[in-house]
């Protein structure tokens, strides 16, 4: 009798996660990218500092505000379901930029390379796992049932 609740529970659980999981796991990630985004522009010390000296193409101050309003872009565009394309589009744009500051600066990145990064090298591999975890909700835009089901 207690398995046959288990399995009912079971199955009760993963029909939730089919159904609304790749909501949830859109949404969640939206927020994260608002929330981390919105603190460059209103000055709150990160560590995208890495990133602005990475990038050779401007004032590092003026890159923190241009790196925190993009993560705001990506952060909308994950929550605003028709606009995951673009989400899935800016955060590829910016992928090179946090490669690039592991080649360019990994005595910044790494305490001891490969397996001991610092709090920056820490930054940069929170941003490559949200890409690869956005990148995961882009499976679904192939899928044409996903229009009815993960928004």
């Amino acid at each position: 009798m207690k398995w046959a609740r288990l399995k009912t529970l079971d199955a009760t659980l993963i029909g939730l996660f089919d159904r609304y999981g790749h909501r949830v796991h859109r949404i969640s990630l939206g927020i994260l990218f608002l929330w981390f985004g919105l603190l460059k522009p209103l000055g709150h010390e990160t560590t995208t500092s890495i990133l602005a000296h990475t990038i050779y193409w401007g004032d590092p101050d003026v890159m923190v505000l241009v790196l925190g309003w993009w993560e705001v872009v990506i952060g909308v565009c994950l929550l605003v379901h028709p606009l995951l394309r673009a989400a899935i589009l800016l955060l590829a744009l910016r992928l090179p930029g946090i490669l690039l500051a592991f080649v360019l600066e990994p005595d910044i990145c790494f305490v001891s390379f490969p397996f001991t990064p610092t709090p920056e090298g820490q930054y940069l591999i929170k941003d490559l796992t949200l890409f690869f975890a956005a990148l995961a909700l882009s499976g679904f835009l192939a899928d044409e049932r996903s229009e009815d089901r993960f928004h």
